[in-house]
């Protein structure tokens, strides 16, 4: 499915009723044969966004995956580099693609750093916590990070209500919602649950103050607004 490398629909369900850990664990060789993985040019957006705000010297890439936030933290940063993540397999494959990481295995709710990092990332990680849990994961990224440091993520403009990718993020969320109304164990994978205001707020509580940068490379929507702006939080 979406490519001739990438996984089978047999593969792609057996992950969807596992565990998030364990799904990700059968996913990864493949992983990056799918549309899950963030794609080259946001990637690179992004770090044309954050270059004026360093320099940084070292970062960590939070849920880290196979990786592909470690290529923004080498280009922005002038030191040591890590990504943490909670799955084995996603980590097996972010060593092969970057040897000279740091790569920890550990949960992004309960980080196992002193606060050592002036540039904190993250990718399409974020719909795996539930609304609940994002305080503390915030919480903890700012315990990571050295004053001044930031923690920076990219967040695209909600599609408008009515549209195709409205109704295909609705129908996915409520799916998702469904399975784990009746199937454990669950796999949190939310794509509704992560607003602009919400997530503001619950940075500001967690200690940071934010503001948000649009990802110029990205383009604009017919009203003149972003297509994807960059929350950048800093460690005050």
């Amino acid at each position: 499915m979406f490519t001739p490398q990438g996984p089978t629909v047999r593969e792609l369900a057996v992950q969807a009723l596992s565990s998030v850990e364990h799904g990700y664990d059968l996913l990864a060789k493949k992983f990056d044969e799918t549309p899950f993985r963030t794609p080259d040019p946001v990637l690179a957006a992004v770090t044309d966004t954050l270059r004026p705000l360093g320099p940084f010297e070292t970062g960590l890439d939070l849920c880290c995956g196979t990786g592909a936030g470690l290529s923004v933290l080498r280009s922005l940063c002038t030191g040591r580099v890590t990504g943490v993540d909670f799955s084995a397999g996603m980590l097996t494959e972010a060593r092969r693609a970057h040897p000279k990481a740091t790569l920890i295995r550990a949960d992004a709710l309960a980080l196992p750093f002193a606060p050592s990092f002036d540039l904190a990332v993250s990718f399409g990680a974020f719909g795996h916590f539930l609304p609940a849990e994002q305080s503390r994961l915030f919480t903890q990224s700012h315990a990571a990070l050295r004053p001044g440091g930031v923690l920076a993520f990219p967040l695209p403009a909600p599609p408008r209500v009515g549209s195709l990718p409205y109704w295909t993020l609705l129908g996915f969320d409520g799916a998702m919602r469904i399975r784990n109304a009746v199937w454990r164990p669950r796999f949190v994978m939310y794509y509704r649950t992560f607003g602009l205001t919400d997530v503001r707020e619950r940075l500001t509580g967690a200690g940071f103050e934010v503001e948000t940068l649009p990802i110029e490379a990205l383009g604009r929507r017919e009203d003149g607004s972003p297509r994807c702006r960059l929350v950048v939080a800093r460690k005050a």
